[in-house]
């Protein structure tokens, strides 16, 4: 509770500056009234009643406190002073009040409940919001303020709030985390509520690049969408959310078996188009389904004339977003395009899984991008850091802390790609265990862009020390210039082309490097060195 009043007290002050100018004055009238007057009082546990004001306020010189009880004179505080008050058991009307250098004053009522009774009807609530962010607020009867512990840290110290008041925590890592929220009062007896949330790695999905004139999106923040009759069909086993990610819209379907959507008054004539194309996120998920249905020329379902197909996208990354673009030629059920009216997302574990969704869009783009080609060579000849075709060693990162470019996981046609779009040079790591390629002859990788004039591949070996810039490194870089475009492009490289990497027995570091620099993107697979 709180009331304010503004109190204005009028005097005139005059400060002679200097002794060159006797009429120089400081106009003190011009300084405002202060403003946001309150303060935080909290008490102590052990039934003193002890009650600590720590007033605050925006363009005040000193606070002057009334207590609100039998005590009549006020006290007067510094900014960003405290001081402590003994009351009895009750509600009071504490006032603060702000004054200025030039006596204008600001007041208000804060309401002190000095209680031995532990708080009663504490709701405590616990908003999870994304990029690893929670808020909490309570609110509690007979409580004088609350605590929250956020669960990262040992011997965690405890944020001080008051009712109404929002607290915000960002977490280092995903995770599940036991958030208690305690209420206190006057006296020694708390009441608190212990919450287990879970945080996940939640950004917002990538920015398409696709241009408009090759898209017909039924969902999209880059787009302009077609008309959808409905997101979440009547027969549908799921929860449907409209939820906004860092100012981007997105869908989010809760204990999903399986969802309709439907642009049935206007179904999508897909027939020029050549890829599907989804973003999906989710941190349980073990599968996921996407059906497209054509319901024909009559445009009924059932009617005769449908045709559709289901893609099954097995053991999807979580806690990422997962980028499927889908060649439609790879519904082989779906024969006919020209009458979409049906799309349908199935997840597993069933009815038990939570999928975001963003991105939702058709596409034909000249040259677009398949999977790359498959390996012919045998395992035992290669060691490879990614590749479907093979088991691949351990790599620390695919986008080291101090590069310069994006980096997208997705799955083309089944097959895992890496995307580095905006892509000026990105760092890749294998630190903790570097390769050892003393046996190998050739470095290997396939690259697919639509726009880079220019391509460079660098390769450091950390020396024995295992360290960067430990005195025995040895690097080259490879110009690979005007490389194809639209198309894969294999790249099979001797390692006695890179002339000053005269050892290779612990490569730690792999760098691309694009042109134009920050405006290309490249498409990367079957990364790995071989004989």
């Amino acid at each position: 509770m709180k009331k304010l009043k503004l109190t204005l007290s009028l005097f005139a002050v005059a400060l002679f500056l200097g002794c060159t100018d006797e009429n120089s004055l400081v106009d003190l009238e011009g300084v405002l009234a202060p403003s946001n007057i309150s303060a935080l009082t909290t008490i102590t546990q052990d039934n003193s009643v002890n009650v600590t004001f720590l007033p605050k306020g925006e363009g005040v010189t000193q606070f002057e406190i009334y207590f609100g009880d039998t005590t009549t004179t006020p006290i007067f505080v510094a900014p960003g002073g405290t001081t402590t008050h003994k009351y009895k058991e009750g509600k009071f009307q504490a006032k603060i009040v702000g004054v200025t250098i030039n006596g204008k004053k600001t007041e208000a009522i804060q309401e002190v409940t000095v209680s031995f009774l532990a708080p009663t009807n504490f709701e405590p609530t616990i908003t999870i919001g994304s990029n690893l962010s929670i808020s909490v607020t309570a609110k509690a009867e007979l409580e004088t303020f609350f605590q929250v512990y956020f669960g990262d840290v040992a011997n965690e110290v405890p944020v001080n709030f008051m009712q109404d008041e929002v607290i915000t925590h960002t977490y280092k890592n995903p995770g599940t985390f036991q958030v208690r929220v305690v209420a206190l009062s006057g006296g020694a007896a708390t009441i608190q509520k212990i919450q287990s949330v879970t945080i996940t790695n939640l950004f917002a999905a990538p920015i398409p690049t696709i241009p408009a004139a090759n898209v017909i999106s039924m969902f999209s923040d880059s787009y302009t969408n077609v008309a959808i009759d409905t997101w979440r069909t009547s027969w549908s086993q799921a929860n449907l959310e409209d939820i906004d990610i860092s100012g981007n819209k997105t869908k989010k379907y809760s204990a999903l078996n399986f969802v309709g959507i439907e642009a049935t008054t206007t179904p999508i004539n897909a027939a020029a188009m050549t890829f599907f194309h989804v973003d999906i996120w989710s941190s349980d998920f073990t599968e996921f389904k996407i059906k497209l249905v054509d319901f024909g020329p009559n445009g009924a379902f059932g009617g005769g004339d449908d045709r559709e197909h289901e893609i099954t996208i097995a053991n999807p990354a979580k806690e990422k977003w997962v980028s499927l673009d889908i060649p439609l030629s790879d519904f082989t059920g779906l024969t006919t395009r020209s009458h979409i009216a049906q799309l349908i997302f199935v997840g597993s574990p069933s009815g038990n899984t939570t999928v975001y969704v963003d991105n939702v869009f058709f596409y034909n783009t000249v040259g677009s991008v398949t999977a790359a080609p498959v390996p012919t060579l045998a395992a035992a000849k290669v060691i490879s850091m990614f590749s479907d075709s093979y088991t691949n060693v351990a790599v620390d990162t695919w986008r080291t802390s101090w590069s310069n470019a994006t980096l997208t996981d997705l799955t083309i046609s089944g097959n895992a790609t890496k995307k580095y779009s905006a892509l000026d040079f990105v760092g890749i790591e294998a630190t903790t265990t570097p390769i050892n390629a003393t046996a190998m002859t050739h470095f290997h990788t396939d690259v697919w862009s639509s726009d880079f004039t220019e391509f460079k591949i660098k390769l450091v070996d950390f020396g024995p020390n295992g360290a960067f810039g430990g005195g025995d490194d040895k690097e080259h870089e490879i110009t690979i210039t005007a490389p194809a475009k639209g198309t894969w492009v294999s790249l099979d490289i001797p390692l006695s082309s890179f002339t000053g990497l005269t050892t290779r027995a612990h490569i730690a570091q792999l760098i691309y490097v694009g042109a134009p620099s920050g405006n290309n993107t490249v498409y990367v697979d079957n990364v790995y060195f071989h004989n």
